[in-house]
């Protein structure tokens, strides 16, 4: 598995899932009892000429987990709202976010190459300019 039992020994309470793939799968096996797991999108799915299938959806039965998807435009309304909390959140420091930063183009095609093997912590980001 990708995830341990001694990394989440009451296994997994609520997954966001933009990755899908043998992520997903790994997730669906380490669910807890009446998870949740959201879906906004299959990254791992995109570039692939025969999109590969998820072995582990018998969990969503035995751990009567419940999955749903959305897309971004069911919720614009809600967007002035998220704005604002967010904001707020951001002020208290309740939310912190990573970037991995890389400096200069022709270090592009290796960054790309590290990001889709894991290598990135966070958001992967290359300055391309000072100014």
């Amino acid at each position: 598995h990708v995830f341990s039992n001694r990394c989440l020994p009451q296994g997994i309470d609520i997954y966001f899932d933009n990755v899908g793939g043998a992520m997903l799968d790994a997730v669906l096996l380490n669910m807890r009892l009446h998870g949740r797991i959201t879906v906004c999108g299959m990254v791992s799915q995109q570039s692939i000429s025969g999109a590969k299938g998820i072995h582990n959806l018998f969990m969503l039965i035995a751990k009567r987990v419940r999955m749903r998807g959305f897309l971004r435009s069911d919720y614009l309304n809600l967007f002035p709202q998220f704005v604002d909390q967010i904001i707020n959140y951001y002020k208290q420091g309740k939310i912190v976010y990573i970037e991995d930063m890389n400096e200069g183009l022709e270090s592009a095609a290796a960054v790309l190459v590290g990001l889709f093997s894991g290598k990135n912590v966070g958001k992967q980001v290359i300055c391309v300019s000072a100014d």
